[in-house]
Order: structure tokens, then C-alpha cells, then sequence
């Protein structure tokens, strides 16, 4: 085989190989990936009122498992010990229309990032701020109720 056909030949294999790559990469780019659990990304909807698993779920992503939140990319502050979470109110409105850069989860608040957005019922959103209440050295006894957290949704715009 002579020189220039040894180059067309392997021009060719290297065209096709990057091809596949390209093509390979497109691929993993527009099938959404799918974790095992819901998180802030995903599109399926979260039922549990659980506190704690909404927690795992969507928050520590960005405030740490042991909610002392984080600095980098962002600043993501920090749950545990916080004086602002005495006001369960604060909490609430803080989840159902976002706040700074902190996405709002509210119903009728949430934005997507890709596909239906991540919202929190009611319920749910309860559910995690009584969980962070009690929990990552915060000791605050008074718990919000779902039909609160409702009234508080219905005085937003």
C-alpha cells in the first residue's frame, strides 16, 4: 500500500473515530441523566413528607449533609446553628419564593431547569423546615403547619 493511501486510510478511521465520539458525546448531552433519588435536577416529582428525606433529596446538594453549607462555585449558607431559621415564617417564604440564589420550590413559584420544575407541596415544605429546625444543632420547638405555610404562599405575588 503506498504512502498516500496509508494516509487516506488512516485520515479516514480517525475521521470516523471522532465521529463516534462526537456523535457518542451528543448523546449523553441530550439523554438526561437519572439519578436513584430525586434531586434538585430531576423532573420526577418528590412525594414523600418526610423532613429529612426531602432534605437529602434537594437541600443538602447545596447547604451539606451536615447543612453547614458551602463556599466555591457559589456561597451556599449554612443551616445548622442559624438564628434566622427562629422565624419558621422566614423559612417558609424563603422556600416558596426563593431567595438571593436560592431557587424558589413553591408551587407556584418554582422555575425548571430542565424539564417541569422541582416543587415542594404545602406539606412538604412543612415537613423539611421543621426538620431543619430540630436538627444541625438548631433547637427551635415550634413547628409550622402545611395550612401556615399555604397562607404564607397566598400573601406572595
Amino acid at each position: 500500500m503506498s504512502t498516500e493511501k496509508r494516509r487516506f486510510a488512516v485520515g479516514g478511521f480517525v475521521f470516523t473515530l471522532m465521529a463516534l465520539v462526537f456523535v457518542s458525546g451528543a448523546a449523553l448531552l441530550i439523554a438526561s441523566a437519572r439519578a436513584d433519588t430525586v434531586g434538585i435536577l430531576d423532573s420526577v416529582p418528590l412525594s414523600t413528607t418526610d423532613g429529612k428525606q426531602i432534605y437529602e433529596r434537594i437541600c443538602q446538594g447545596c447547604h451539606m449533609a451536615d447543612g453547614k453549607g458551602a463556599v466555591g462555585a457559589g456561597r451556599y449558607p449554612a443551616l445548622a446553628k442559624d438564628l434566622a431559621l427562629s422565624s419558621r415564617q422566614y423559612m417558609a417564604l424563603t422556600i416558596l419564593a426563593g431567595r438571593r440564589n436560592m431557587p424558589a420550590f413553591g408551587i407556584r413559584h418554582a422555575i425548571a431547569f430542565e424539564g417541569p420544575p422541582m416543587a415542594l407541596n404545602e406539606a412538604q415544605i412543612a415537613a423539611v423546615i421543621n426538620y431543619v429546625r430540630t436538627h444541625f444543632e438548631n433547637h427551635y420547638k415550634d413547628s409550622i403547619t402545611a395550612a401556615e405555610v399555604a397562607a404564607l404562599d397566598r400573601t406572595l405575588k
